[in-house]
């Protein structure tokens, strides 16, 4: 897929991403694609880059797996790192202290909008 056609803004629907599950999706943002991920968590959506702050693997080993076992925090499949669904803000493991790249995220009627 080439880069004009991939769009600044990503839109799906809401009822895709029920609490506790995430949804990937690409946006062009300067000059490249930037693969992230939609969270819903206790009913309130974020929208984060898919990529680690340690070392910039994308977090999930298998597709769109964020999601602790409990469903309470996100993980990075390489290094084992914790990160607060809410804020993005890394609590556990070699990037405690940094945080993901927050994506702006709003709702539209039914639907959430992303913009790269």
């Amino acid at each position: 897929m080439s880069l004009m056609s991939i769009p600044a803004e990503w839109r799906g629907a809401a009822a895709d991403v029920p609490p506790g599950h995430t949804l990937k999706f690409r946006v062009g943002r300067d000059g490249r694609v930037v693969e992230g991920f939609v969270v819903n968590h206790h009913g309130r959506y974020y929208a984060y880059v898919n990529r680690c702050p340690h070392v910039g693997t994308p977090l999930d080993l298998w597709p769109n797996e964020f999601f602790s076992e409990d469903r309470s925090l996100l993980v990075c499949s390489t290094h084992g790192a914790l990160f607060e669904p809410a804020s993005g803000r890394c609590i556990a493991g070699p990037c405690a202290g940094d945080a993901l790249d927050a994506l702006p995220l709003r709702l539209e009627g039914d639907d959430v909008v992303v913009s790269a």
